[in-house]
């Protein structure tokens, strides 16, 4: 009578575990399926590594110029200031 009971209790779950593995197993399908039909395909030549130990051409001006650098540092240093107040005025 006690392995009545247990199956009794057990089957509904199983049940719903199997309806649960089904209706997730209808959600996966193929990645082919979405790959669309004009895409190109990706060559697989294990030569294509792009070149590390090239490096860029060196410029000779510089990216930001020195005035607006001093100025950018400047108020770097300025927010710097101001933090270090205000964490000082919260403890």
């Amino acid at each position: 009578m006690l392995a009545l009971w247990d199956l009794q209790k057990s089957l509904p779950i199983a049940g719903a575990l199997l309806i649960a593995a089904l209706a997730l197993g209808g959600c996966s399908s193929q990645l082919a399926d979405y790959t669309p039909t004009d895409a190109q395909a990706h060559s697989r030549d294990s030569g294509g590594y792009l070149p590390v130990h090239d490096l860029p051409p060196d410029r000779d001006e510089a990216i930001i110029p020195p005035d607006q650098r001093a100025k950018i540092e400047a108020e770097l240093a300025a927010a710097r200031d101001r933090q270090a107040v205000a964490a000082k005025d919260a403890k």
